[in-house]
Parts: C-alpha cells; sequence; structure tokens
C-alpha cells in the first residue's frame, strides 16, 4: 500500500438490490477513507444503509442476490472484485464485526468457548486446547467473570451486555486490523452501554485497528469518534471530523439530528424536535435533493434546485464534505443565526 494511502478505502460503492416492486439503491455512491488508529462514526435513521455498506465491506452480502459495484479497498487487497474465498480468507483475521445483536448473530448450540475456538483455529494453525485458553484469555480481556467456566456456557446463559462483550472477544480473537461495530449498545442499559464502548476503545488502543462504528445514537458517535459520515437515502450527505459535526455542522438533516438529540448538560426547556416526515423509499427515491420532501429549508435554495437537482458532494472546508443546494456562506448563516440559538436553548 502506497504511503498516505488510507488503510481502507471505500471508492463509489453501489449495492442493489433487485426486487418484484422495483430496484433497491440501498448504496448509491459511497465513498470514504480510514486509517489505521482511528474510529469513523457512520451515523443516520434506520434505512439509511449503514448496515447494508458494513456487510458490503465484509462480503457478507449473497451476490447471487445484490448488485456491488464499486472499489473497496483493504490493505493494498480490492475485495469487490475479489472471489468469495479470497474474501473468506481475509474475514476475521483481517477484518471482523460486532453484530447488532449477539443472541441472533451466535449459534445457540455451540457454547461461547467453542465459537470463539472455531473462529481462532480457521486462521491459526494450534491445537484444541491452545485455541480454548486463547478464549479463555479473551474473555477474561472483555471484563467476563469467571472465564474459565463461562467459556463452556451457551449464549442463552449470558445477559444482554455479557454477549455483548463476548461478540466482542469472537470479533478480536485473531486481531482484525479493521473492527465493524453495528449498533454495539443497542439494547443495552446506559450503565453497560457506557462499559462496552470504554472497552472498545481501550481494545483499539492497544491493538491499533481502524474501527467503524453504526449508529444512530450520536451520544456514542461523540464519544467514539475521530470522524463522522452523515448517511441518508443511500449517500454520504455530510463528511467532516467530529468536533466539526457537533460544533459547525452544515446540512440541514445533520441540524435534524442533533435537534432530536437529548442533552444531559443542562436543564430542558423544550421538547425534542424530531426531524419532520419518514426517511425516503429505497426504491423511489425523491428526485433531486433526497432531503427535500423533510427539509425546512427547501424554499431558500437557489431556482428550486432542490426539487430538480442532485446536489454533488462538494468541499465545505477543509476535510468538511456536504451534499447540499444552499450555499455555503447562507448554511453558515442559517447556523448562526437560526439553528444553534434554538439547540442550546433547548
Amino acid at each position: 500500500m502506497t504511503a498516505g494511502t488510507p488503510f481502507l478505502q471505500v471508492r463509489d460503492l453501489k449495492i442493489h438490490f433487485p426486487t418484484d416492486d422495483g430496484l433497491v439503491r440501498s448504496v448509491d455512491g459511497l465513498s470514504f477513507g480510514l486509517e489505521r488508529g482511528r474510529t469513523l462514526g457512520i451515523v443516520g435513521e434506520s434505512g439509511s444503509g449503514k448496515s447494508v455498506t458494513s456487510l458490503g465491506i465484509l462480503g457478507l452480502h449473497n451476490r447471487r442476490n445484490a448488485r456491488v459495484s464499486g472499489e473497496i479497498w483493504l490493505d493494498g487487497k480490492e475485495l469487490v472484485s475479489a472471489s468469495a474465498d479470497e474474501v473468506r480468507a481475509l474475514r476475521g483475521q483481517k477484518m471482523a464485526m460486532i453484530f447488532q445483536d449477539p443472541l441472533s448473530a451466535m449459534h445457540p448450540y455451540y457454547t461461547v468457548g467453542q465459537q470463539i475456538v472455531e473462529a481462532y483455529r480457521v486462521h491459526n494453525k494450534v491445537t484444541r486446547k491452545q485455541a480454548r485458553q486463547h478464549a479463555v484469555d479473551l474473555l477474561g480481556k472483555v471484563g467476563i467473570p469467571q472465564p474459565d467456566r463461562r467459556v463452556d456456557d451457551y449464549p442463552h446463559q449470558f445477559s444482554g451486555g455479557m454477549r455483548q462483550r463476548a461478540m466482542i472477544a469472537m470479533a478480536l480473537s485473531c486481531d482484525p486490523e479493521l473492527l465493524i461495530a453495528d449498533e454495539p449498545t443497542t439494547a443495552l442499559d446506559v450503565t453497560v452501554q457506557a462499559q462496552i464502548l470504554d472497552l472498545m476503545h481501550k481494545l483499539q488502543q492497544e491493538f491499533n485497528s481502524a474501527l467503524i462504528i453504526i449508529t444512530h445514537d450520536l451520544g456514542v458517535t461523540a464519544e467514539l469518534s475521530d470522524d463522522v459520515l452523515v448517511m441518508y437515502g443511500g449517500r454520504c450527505i455530510e463528511y467532516a471530523t467530529a468536533r466539526e459535526i457537533f460544533q459547525s455542522p452544515e446540512h440541514p438533516y445533520t441540524w435534524g439530528l442533533l435537534g432530536s438529540m437529548p442533552r444531559m448538560d443542562r436543564p430542558v426547556a423544550e421538547r425534542l424536535t424530531p426531524v419532520k416526515g419518514s426517511p425516503p423509499s429505497l426504491i423511489n427515491l425523491p428526485t433531486g435533493c433526497a432531503f427535500h420532501p423533510r427539509c425546512v429549508f427547501e424554499e431558500r435554495t437557489p431556482d428550486g434546485l432542490g426539487r430538480r437537482v442532485l446536489p454533488e458532494l462538494a468541499e465545505a472546508g477543509p476535510g468538511h464534505l456536504v451534499r447540499c443546494h444552499l450555499p455555503a456562506a447562507q448554511r453558515r448563516q442559517i447556523w448562526v443565526d437560526e439553528v444553534k440559538p434554538k439547540l442550546e436553548a433547548s
């Protein structure tokens, strides 16, 4: 891999699914890069294409049902054109995933230890005894008490938080250089959420892995991410550092997400402000900007472009990309004069 090339590079990724009702454009021209040791947060509502993107990177879509195009480069290896066997050899060793629901992701008929042992032995020539000890060590590392005993328990014998820790141990069994966490704290209470996030941060620092956090929870994004990619309708609509996304966002949809996030650092003066309307159908996306039917600033776009023309993903500043027809100066003025004061008052 040449100097300056990100460890993970996604270029114009498209993942479409033919159905009887039409073509579902789940991901439609997504590009981003990620370096080792850094964390990318991918945020957006349900149906925006976040999880489909992660499964596409790991090559987990059925190629008979999904149309995948574009390029996915992982440490100099292109994955879209690679064979299923080549991608399978990289999964677990080079890249791994923490799934949203560990109870359904883990096999109910095998113990947690057996599943970690299997994942480890696929890529390492070790005895079953050595692999079992590795599984015990991993369970201890992720904070599961009495790992030498719990290694023989089944997934249903673990609590939600413990199952998530076991899933993290399985994902880390071969020290992957890319780790993707899909809604890693969903359905966990806030105390366990904080423990899981702290654990993931520590493990990333230890292994210097590239980490993708997929979530609709902006609090999780703020806690872990170096950079943030905001998705809507299968496309990236804003990309910037986490600091800029939370302090100087430029897309009306990002403003809406921030307005719907509860604040714990000040008394609540008003009810949360949801983003009006519903996410678009990925079969029949609106013409022009996919967000325009829900955008309260759509009428301010020049010549009604929002309804007619898809905006390009353009640079709003160094490393800050935005897909919006509102002129940059106008967006910043709206943020400073209208949106930010309302958020600070809520």
